[in-house]
């Protein structure tokens, strides 16, 4: 069996969490004796993780280029997995065009229609979220036309159902996993710091990190004189450098050479995060570390289920400085999220949980695609028209180009 994934990024799993999750799916067909090959249409970067150290083999493609077509059949992979919509979009008619029997799975990272759609609440004050947009026309339609969408998020899943129609046959729940997990006993103690992590390339991540410099830090280092607040993150711009104030005890530290290092490192992760989807790698892995966190609703959502959080949740900028000082200064209100992130871990995140019924949809479309594509007429009402609309522009800009 072969699978070839197709991204507009190189995978840096030490970037982000959408560069774990990645490397995670690689790392779960090889264990099941898939021939991975992996095709990209960006340039690879000093972070970018060596797939050649894992047998894989690697492809520079272009979009609007028939050449992908003669290297589709040269691979011949009975799947063929998108990572995000964007990329079904530039190549999904092509897959379909020369291999109409392999299995198309779109890996959506998070919904990015709801992150836009939460970004502009935001930016209006309004509460009201916009499901029309251009975006969300285009996600979904990426949706209905695979195959197979895997969804880091129940939430997201929900709502793909509840408000646009998915059908759940469609959709399989796979948020990012922890394979093996040995809870640990952490010392209050020596870990003194604050800290946030998040990749800067995310709006969110920037968007939470002004919050805490102009609503957050202010308040809360006079109520903890002697804290230190830590912003990590890959790819940091000038205008974030430029925030960097030691005498505010408020430091831009950039890339972390290791997430878990610098996590484990600190008392208490803060995430003000106002918009975005998906689930927070960074929250999930104050769970696996032992390193609680103060955030809001959106930072927790999809999860925790019902389970107490490990720390606080709290969407009032007062609420989050206080609920920040409880969590920093009582090492038993302390210990007891960090048990609390446990409990999740086990009870939501293990791998375990979702391996077999993953595997069983995998061997049901293996076995019976053509039964599964004819129950989602949308899909092939999707396909039809992208087949006759995308290719042939696509076609044109190639001919344009030459």
């Amino acid at each position: 069996m072969k699978i070839l994934i197709i991204s507009s990024v190189w995978v840096e799993p030490n970037s982000s969490a959408a560069g774990s999750r990645m490397l995670q799916l690689i790392h779960f067909f090889q264990s099941e004796k898939y021939i991975v090959e992996y095709a990209s249409i960006a340039s690879e970067s000093e972070f970018s993780f060596d797939l050649s150290s894992l047998g894989i083999i690697q492809h520079a493609i272009q979009i609007n280029n028939s050449d992908f077509d003669q290297l589709l059949l040269q691979i011949n992979p009975n799947i063929v997995l998108f990572d995000r919509f964007m990329v079904e979009e530039q190549f999904g008619w092509r897959v379909s065009n020369v291999l109409p029997n392999a299995i198309k799975i779109l890996d959506t990272e998070d919904l990015h229609c709801l992150r836009q759609a939460r970004h502009e609440a935001v930016k209006k004050n309004s509460e009201t979220l916009n499901y029309n947009s251009d975006v969300a026309k285009r996600e979904i339609a990426a949706i209905f036309r695979c195959d197979l969408s895997l969804m880091v998020s129940d939430h997201e899943m929900n709502l793909l159902q509840l408000i646009f129609q998915v059908p759940k046959s469609i959709l399989f729940y796979l948020p990012i996993w922890i394979e093996n997990f040995t809870p640990e006993k952490p010392d209050f103690q020596v870990k003194p710091d604050f800290i946030f992590i998040g990749n800067f390339y995310h709006e969110p991540n920037w968007d939470s990190v002004l919050v805490l410099k102009n609503e957050i830090w202010p308040n809360l280092k006079e109520l903890l004189p002697n804290a230190k607040l830590n912003i990590y993150g890959a790819y940091p711009t000038q205008k974030v450098h430029q925030l960097h104030n030691p005498k505010e005890r408020f430091f831009i530290q950039g890339r972390a050479e290791s997430a878990e290092e610098v996590i484990r490192s600190a008392r208490v992760l803060l995430a003000p995060i106002r918009f975005g989807a998906g689930i927070k790698g960074k929250l999930l892995e104050c769970m696996e570390y032992g390193t609680p966190s103060v955030t809001t609703s959106i930072g927790a959502e999809a999860m925790h289920d019902n389970l107490p959080w490990n720390g606080f949740i709290t969407y009032d900028y007062s609420d989050f400085i206080t609920k920040a000082v409880e969590l920093y200064s009582n090492q038993e209100v302390w210990e007891q999220a960090v048990e609390n992130g446990y409990d999740i871990i086990q009870k939501k995140f293990m791998f375990s949980i979702y391996k077999s019924n993953f595997l069983d949809i995998l061997k049901e479309l293996h076995t019976n695609l053509e039964t599964h594509r004819n129950a989602n007429f949308i899909g092939q009402m999707l396909q039809f028209h992208t087949m006759r609309s995308t290719e042939f522009m696509s076609r044109w800009i190639e001919e344009k180009n030459k």
